[in-house]
Order: C-alpha cells, then structure tokens, then sequence
C-alpha cells in the first residue's frame, strides 16, 4: 500500500470517530429512546442508505464481484434475491411497521414491538427475542470484524488480526459515543462511498476493455458464463430466499421504525431501492468486467482491489478502497447497537432493574456494545470460527426465519395473537438451527424451509388458542388506520 493510500484511510477513519464525537456531545441529557433510536428524527436520505448500508457490508464490493468473476452470471441469484426482498420490506413491511411500533407504547425494539403489539404482560417473547439477538448478534458481528481485519490486512500489509482489533475499537468509539445517530450517518457517509467506489471501477474498467486493454474479450469467457440458468435449482431456489431475511432482519428494519414520519418513508424507499438496486447491479458489473480486464486471478476475492489499482492513481485508489472497508465497518456498527438495545430494552431492564432511569439505561446499553464487541472479537479471531460468509449464513437466516414471518403477520393480520407470534418465532429459530445442523447437505439455504415452518406454526397455534382481547383488536385498527 502506498503511503498517500494510508494517509487517506487514517482521514477516513479519523472522520468516523468524528462522528461519534459530535454524537456524543450532542446527546448530552438524551435518554434510552434517543441512542436507540435516535429519537425517531431521522430524514429519508440517512434513512435508506443507513438501511442500505448495514445491510451490504463488504460482500457487495468483494464476494458478489468475486463469485460472478469466477462463475458467471449464475451467481446472481443471491442479488436478486436480496433485491427482490429489500424492495418488498421497503414497500410492504416498513409504513406499517412505523406506525404500529409507536401506536404499541412507542416501541423501539422488536422484541418491544412483539409485546406491546398483543397488550401481553407476559415477557416470554421479550426474553426469546433478546437471547437470539444476541447470540446471532454476537455471530454476526464476528464475521464483521473478521472481514474488517481481512480488509485491512489485505490492502494495507497489516497483521489481521492487529487490523481486527484497531478496526473493533474504532467501531465501538463512535457507537458507544453517539449511538444511532452516529451509527446512521456513519453508515450514510459509508453507503455514498461504497456507490461512487462501486460505479467508478466497472465503468472505467469498461471503457478500458473498449479501448483495447483487457486480458480477454467477451467472446472468450467460458461458454455460458453469462447464462443466468446455469445455476442448479437448489442455488435459484436458496438464492430468492434470502430476501426473506429482509422482513426479520432487526438492525435493517430498525431504520422504517426511527423514520421522522410517513412522507419521509415514501421518499426514503425510493431512496433505499434505488441504491440497493444500483450496488447489486454494478457489483455484478464488477464482477464481469473484472474477467475481461484482468483476466484469470488466483484470488477472486481481491479483484476489485486490483481493477481500482490498476485504473486509478493512488490519491483516488485510496478513497475509492477506503469503500471496502466502509462497507464492512457499516454492517458492524448496526450490529452491535441491535444487540445493545436488546439487551438493555428486554433483558436488563425488565428483569434486573425495572425502575432503571433513562440515564442508567442509556449507560447499559454502552456497556454492552463494548461486552458484545469482545467476544465477538474472540470468536472472529479463533481458528475454528468459519469464514466470513458461513457466519453471515447462520445469523441471516436465524434472523429472517424467527422473525420476518411473525412481524408481517403482526401487521397484517387482526386475529394473529401472543401465542401465535411465540410459536413463529420458536419453530422458525428451531427449524433454522436444526436445518443448518443436519440438512444443510441438501443444498437448500435453511431459511427456506424454516421461514414456511414458522408461518405454518403462527397460524395453527393463532387458529386453535383464544382471539385476542377486544383492545388488542383496537390496536390493530388504531395502528393500521393512523398517519403518522
């Protein structure tokens, strides 16, 4: 890495600790609903690309690039998958969600939401919902960090495991300083530059291989290589089903709730949708055009390190590779809030200090952002801990399974009631984790079948047990009927 590189990522990560500084001193006498949630003042541009931007993580700028690279347009079943169910949460999911969640006692969690939804006194599902967060939390912000160090090791020469450690401790500064707001416009800056990154490297890698300088010419890819039907049945089918992880998927759907009001969600959809359809296709892009322009890579995972090398001089190859670690950096720090509030909003407070004040809850959450931070750090840095990709797979369908199909009943349906929604979510996290365990060799992604097990469990237990009480139907009317 050259040194003008270096200096430009010290600047940018100087500049997200910024962030968190600001953040900081701005929250001074905020209280729990504020780091949380951040008041629910968020604008529709912070909004959808803060959404956007947790959500994609590196996997958009290196293993959707690297897996078109290798095997064509086969692999883009996951992207349209994912495209297909970001725009479906945006469209169906997030209007009714933010106005249900403040109609049920201005929830601010999901686990809340699932709760005060059924007027329930009972904290079962409180409880289920906070231990699964954190336990797939915790997964899931080990593979950030480890695709942070691996970042960081790859571009720049670091130890990875020196990178992963500098990289944890600047994304718990700025989260445990300035939480929501800082993690949202963090991840807004985070999200313009994995676009321009992802725009800039495929057009002037095209208009190099135009221009003569490419290793191959498209006629002399692989036969089928732009066939999207190559793919087997069971990728097509496993593909479109992570876009079921959208509906579920907490530290995403936070963002539909902490939306100032419902004309800034219509514009942040537009927002949201356009920019996740943008990074899928021009990492697709990326990806294809990368084969012709470098041609055979003995590691597909650093092509787009190497195209922004090669195209650009060091000053734009820096910001532009300064992307790679934004993305990784964006989904970490969305991580580790979820879980925080989780803990503090559904475990501590309602069991261990139930008069806790706004400040103390405030404190607790920050508490358990640095506490999650560590062991997933610990995780990320063991040898038996998987790759990066594997440990996404488990918490992305854990999540998507337990909860996407309980929400969207919640929102939908007036006779879904508590033991309903308990059931979904338990044989759907079930289903998930048992699948993974034991069938994952049928080459069907396990979110698939667990989701249509948890929606089958929510009806049948909804059917055979009590309608719920006539406030709870008044909720529902309240909720679904409001503008807010």
């Amino acid at each position: 890495m050259s040194n003008i590189e270096m200096i430009i990522f010290i600047l940018y990560l100087a500049m997200m600790l910024g962030v968190g500084i600001v953040f900081f001193f701005r929250s001074k006498g905020a209280g729990e609903k504020d780091y949380f949630l951040g008041g629910r003042k968020m604008g529709p541009w912070v909004s959808a690309l803060s959404a956007g931007a947790s959500d994609m993580s590196a996997w958009s700028l290196m293993g959707l690039p690297a897996s078109v690279y290798a095997l064509g347009m086969g692999k883009t079943w996951i992207a349209i998958g994912l495209l297909i169910g970001y725009a479906l949460s945006w469209i169906i999911e997030a209007p009714r969600l933010r106005r249900f969640t403040i109609t049920a006692n201005d929830s601010i969690t999901i686990p809340q939401y699932l709760t005060n939804r059924f007027l329930a006194s009972s904290s079962i599902i409180r409880i289920l919902c906070a231990i699964l967060f954190l336990i797939a939390y915790t997964v899931y912000a080990a593979s950030s960090m480890k695709a942070c160090g691996t970042l960081f090791n790859t571009v720049t020469g670091i130890d990875a495991k020196t990178a992963m450690y500098l990289s944890a401790a600047i994304i718990v500064c700025y989260t445990f300083m300035g939480g929501y707001s800082a993690v949202c416009w963090t991840d807004f800056f985070q999200g313009l530059l994995m676009l321009g990154a992802l725009m800039l490297a495929p057009l002037f890698a095209l208009a190099a291989v135009k221009n003569g300088n490419a290793v191959f010419t498209a006629q002399q890819l692989p036969d089928g290589y732009w066939n999207f039907f190559t793919a087997d049945w069971r990728d097509i089918i496993s593909g479109l089903g992570w876009g079921i992880g959208y509906f579920g998927m907490p530290h995403i759907i936070v963002r539909f709730m902490s939306i100032r009001s419902d004309k800034d969600l219509k514009k942040s959809r537009v927002i949201g949708i356009g920019w996740t359809t943008l990074i899928l296709g021009f990492g697709v892009l990326a990806g294809a055009i990368a084969r012709m322009f470098l041609g055979d890579v003995s590691d597909s995972s650093v092509i787009f390190i190497l195209m922004v090398r090669k195209l650009f001089p060091a000053v734009i190859s820096g910001i532009l590779l300064s992307a790679i670690l934004a993305a990784a950096m964006s989904s970490a720090d969305s991580q580790l809030l979820a879980a925080s509030s989780a803990f503090s909003s559904d475990i501590y407070k309602p069991i261990f200090r139930k008069n806790a004040s706004d400040k103390e809850m405030l404190w607790a959450g920050r508490l358990i952002v640095i506490a999650i931070a560590v062991v997933a750090v610990v995780i990320a840095s063991s040898p038996g801990s998987g790759s990066i990709m594997s440990l996404v797979e488990y918490a992305w369908g854990l999540f998507g399974a337990a909860f996407g199909p309980v929400i969207v009943i919640s929102l939908f349906w007036k006779r879904f009631n508590f033991a309903g929604a308990a059931a979904g979510i338990a044989a759907g996290g079930l289903t998930d984790i048992l699948w993974a365990m034991f069938l994952s060799d049928t080459g069907v992604y396990e979110i698939v079948p667990a989701a249509a097990v948890s929606i089958a469990a929510a009806v049948l237990v909804t059917l055979i047990t009590k309608e719920p009480s006539k406030d709870v139907q008044a909720l529902f009317d309240k909720a679904k009927d409001s503008t807010m």
